[in-house]
């Protein structure tokens, strides 16, 4: 926004183009839909939003674990091999509202956590066709689609491309934390 304002303070925005980027601001639901709000605007190094899809998530015999807040590429290759990963998108930020992982599997185990309202697609290249496991899920919304169906309009897409040799995929959706009338209290006063 501090971006939008100021390129409309020294001209190379007029006021109707301005109001228009604001509102497709507003109105993004990914990284992706800002970072092209402001791409006409300044040189690449001076961009407020540099979308990197350079990296990979590996284990080869051991554990890897991205969480927390991180932007996830529209295309990314997860690897494990004899080991481990864990993708927690909860709180990662998407680029573009279809974003692919070629998820490679041998003797390893990825474990996919993934947000309610996002749709989760998948395809084997090669290896067991039920080496997935726990249905893709999207909750709040139509019953997610079949392997290779389209998901519903407007819905953020998580497509999987597998690879999977004595190993196995997890993808769920955790619940949300529950608030009831009783919550835990710190039982050490």
């Amino acid at each position: 926004m501090a971006a939008l304002a100021e390129a409309a303070s020294d001209g190379r925005l007029t006021m109707e183009e301005h109001a228009e980027r604001v509102q497709h601001a507003f109105a993004a639901r990914t990284l992706g839909d800002l970072a092209v709000l402001t791409a006409d605007l300044a040189s690449p190094a001076a961009q407020p939003l540099r979308l990197d899809s350079s990296r990979a998530v590996s284990a080869f015999f051991s554990r890897e674990r991205r969480d927390g807040r991180w932007v996830v590429p529209d295309r990314l290759a997860v690897t494990a091999v004899a080991g481990q990963v864990v993708l927690d998108l909860r709180e990662a930020l998407l680029q573009g509202g279809r974003t692919i992982l070629y998820v490679t599997a041998i003797g390893g185990q990825v474990h996919l956590l993934v947000p309610s309202g996002i749709a989760v697609v998948y395809s084997s290249l090669i290896g067991r066709p039920g080496s997935l496991t726990d249905q893709p899920i999207l909750r709040g919304s139509a019953p997610p689609p079949a392997p290779g169906g389209p998901p519903a309009p407007g819905v953020p897409v998580i497509e999987l491309r597998t690879f999977v040799v004595a190993g196995k995929i997890h993808v769920r959706t955790p619940r949300p934390r529950r608030r009831g009338l009783f919550p835990r209290r710190n039982r050490s006063t």
